[in-house]
């Protein structure tokens, strides 16, 4: 599939059609949660993001949708050039269809382990009789594209492993590979001790992992 449009404005012709779609939509949707929010509804909140399935507010077609739904602009910002940057060069070795199949997956991935960790500090807040704590996870939303992008920053390193990139702090300059083992590093380590409270670490390295481990079938099929 061609990926230069001679239909579309010149700034947009060289995106790949999925990179620019998600992107599109991920906007759109942060748009609408603004709006609700200046008006003081929590309407796609409530509705999109991903709570714990034991929630009253859990609704099946959230494991897709929290994808889309982003807290504040710097959340969205971020997860969207990450997408940018990585999305790009990937979507054009992988193909479009492969593309979407790990976004999504990834982003499956990432609720999947996210809510097993949920599960084992809901059953501990019920044992330890901390009815507050269990209370509060149960209304507390998981939202956000970084799962699903973590597994297409993993992809982009398997592919181009020797690829140098640049931090932006601190100004240092990685291979790809090496970046995203110290991002995965990260992540494990501040999950494991709580750091950072209020992230989805579990989430990312869920993402991280179907990204992996997709990559890893394909390339031993010879599928890209």
């Amino acid at each position: 599939m061609p990926y230069y449009n001679e239909s579309r404005p010149s700034i947009w012709r060289n995106i790949p059609p999925a990179t620019l779609n998600l992107l599109i939509v991920n906007a759109i949707v942060y748009l609408f949660s603004f709006i609700a929010e200046m008006r003081g509804s929590d309407v796609v909140i409530e509705y999109l993001a991903v709570f714990f399935p034991k929630s009253p507010f859990f609704r099946p077609w959230q494991v897709l949708t929290y994808m889309f739904v982003h807290a504040n602009f710097a959340h969205l910002f971020f997860n969207m050039w990450a997408l940018f940057l990585f999305g790009m060069a990937l979507e054009k070795a992988i193909g479009t269809k492969k593309f979407l199949i790990l976004y999504f997956a990834g982003g499956i991935g990432a609720y999947l382990l996210h809510t097993g960790v949920e599960w084992i500090q809901y059953s501990h807040y019920l044992a330890a009789g901390m009815e507050t704590s269990a209370f509060n996870l149960l209304r507390t939303p998981t939202l956000g594209a970084s799962g699903a992008v973590y597994a297409i920053e993993v992809a982009f390193a398997v592919v181009y492993p020797n690829m140098v990139l640049m931090l932006i702090f601190p100004p240092v300059r990685l291979k790809a590979k090496w970046m995203i083992l110290i991002f995965i590093g990260i992540e494990l380590v501040t999950g494991i001790t709580g750091t950072l409270d209020g992230v989805a670490h579990f989430a990312h390295l869920g993402g991280a992992l179907v990204g992996f481990v997709l990559m890893w079938i394909w390339k031993k099929r010879n599928r890209w």
